[in-house]
């Protein structure tokens, strides 16, 4: 970025938030994002301390032609919470989380993470269908549909969000919802950060803990077949208040788990449901009855606690690659697949995971949300996690043949989140018969597409006149 530092001291005081530059104090802490394969060098970081901040950094990369990025949680796989030589608008200092215990709603602001709304919507024992990392950012989470294990019960998160502040790229502060601007409010759910920054979400809330059931199920390997054969069978018939997620990987140092199983490939059910363990008991055991399990730890808990259970697995600073596909139905060929793979993880931190959908997500009209996948029974993530960059190509190459092995078995759309930023061919494939409005709303608020910065929507092109 070529630019005097006379302008830039000039933007500097119209900000309440820190402007931060390459050679100060703070940048390069400011720049470290979730995937540690994204390494970008912003020319300015802005953190931004309220929606004020966040008019003003737009406005500056727009009148400055300056690539733009937007930061909230800084989990995206793709890594597009960074630019180089642009504009960072940084949300993280923007964490507020207001619940209205009466009318059952939580005002979010744009930098919250998971574990952020968790803590205070626990307190009045309410929740809204988020995601299973607490770090990740409610932000990035719900502008690409989200789900997490109350989404067979109560939707996606997406479904509940009832309005959102945005700042657009010519400048302007909109509250939109389902009447004011609806437009803008159908494409944010589900149509990525092409639109705009949003700074504030309102969702509706649910009744749900503090305590849940929820717990995991741990089978050898040598007896996946038959566990993913008869998981297959029963959740096509689950109850919506039951969630059930089946993880492949490398066993970690787990107290529950016999020492000998410790590094060796298991079979992992992931157990979930809003209900008290009683309620649940003979689902429960049918999980159980998959197979001999190695080990078990399931029963109540805090559902905060169960919120955080997967943390450890996905901290900051490993690298990252992801490849992903929806499936309507999980074939015999497609379990057989996923196993023979399972079989070769190229590091103790790789895994497979199959996260079910369903339930009230797939009840809601394709069109009624940017979101467009209501067909999914689950989300396949081929999640490849390694520490040293010599295991790059490995991995990398572990994660794309597995991904082409298993596509004639999946339906073809893929979640918008769960993209890499080589995947750009992908994206007109996850919004389907939605893609060419999402085009109309972009050329309608961001006809010079500002917002590039992430798996982008091009605006169409305006009619030949």
């Amino acid at each position: 970025m070529d630019m005097n530092s006379g302008v830039i001291e000039d933007f500097k005081i119209r900000l309440r938030g820190q402007l931060l530059q390459p050679n100060d104090s703070g940048y390069d802490e400011a720049r470290q994002i979730w995937n540690a394969m994204i390494d970008k060098r912003p020319a300015l970081i802005v953190r931004c301390a309220g929606v004020a901040d966040v008019m003003e950094a737009v406005a500056f990369a727009r009148n400055h032609d300056l690539r733009l990025a937007v930061k909230g949680g800084g989990h995206n796989i793709a890594g597009n919470a960074l630019c180089e030589d642009g504009l960072v608008i940084d949300l993280s200092p923007m964490r507020s989380v207001h619940i209205d215990r009466e009318a059952r709603r939580a005002h979010v602001e744009g930098g919250a993470l998971l574990r952020d709304f968790d803590h205070e919507a626990q307190a009045f024992g309410m929740a809204t269908p988020l995601g299973i990392n607490s770090t990740t950012g409610v932000g990035g989470l719900t502008l690409g549909g989200g789900f997490g294990w109350l989404s067979k019960k109560y939707g996606l998160t997406v479904d509940n969000l009832l309005s959102a502040d945005v700042v657009t790229a010519d400048g302007r502060f909109l509250r939109t919802s389902a009447t004011a601007y609806p437009d803008l409010f159908w494409a944010l759910r589900g149509g990525g950060g092409n639109f705009g920054v949003v700074t504030g979400f309102e969702f509706r809330l649910h009744e749900v803990g503090p305590q849940v059931t929820a717990g995991l199920v741990v089978f050898p390997f040598d007896q996946a077949k038959q566990v993913l054969t008869r998981y297959r069978d029963l959740v096509t018939a689950l109850d919506d208040d039951v969630n059930i997620w089946g993880v492949l990987r490398k066993a970690p140092p787990l107290p529950f788990l016999p020492a000998d199983v410790h590094g060796k490939e298991v079979v992992v059910m992931a157990f979930f449901s809003p209900l008290d363990p009683e309620a649940v008991q003979s689902e429960l055991d049918a999980v159980r009855g998959f197979g001999q399990a190695c080990g078990e730890h399931a029963g109540a808990m805090p559902y905060a606690a169960w919120q955080q259970a997967f943390d450890p697995l996905l901290t900051h600073g490993a690298r990252n690659y992801w490849k992903s596909h929806n499936f309507t139905d999980l074939s015999d060929e497609a379990i057989d697949t996923v196993i023979r793979y399972a079989g070769e993880l190229p590091s103790p931190q790789c895994e497979i995971f199959l996260g079910l959908l369903g339930g009230q997500s797939s009840r809601v009209a394709p069109d009624a949300t940017a979101y467009p996948n209501r067909d999914a029974l689950c989300a396949m993530n081929v999640h490849a996690r390694w520490e040293d960059p010599s295991q790059d190509q490995q991995c990398i190459d572990w994660a794309r043949a597995f991904f082409s092995a298993t596509a004639p078995y999946a339906s073809g759309s893929v979640y918008i989140n769960f993209l890499t930023q080589d995947e750009g061919n992908r994206i007109a494939d996850a919004y389907g018969g939605n893609y060419a409005r999402l085009k109309d709303v972009k050329a309608k608020y961001d006809p010079r597409n500002l917002f590039r910065q992430n798996q982008n929507i091009r605006p169409a092109a305006p009619p030949v006149s």
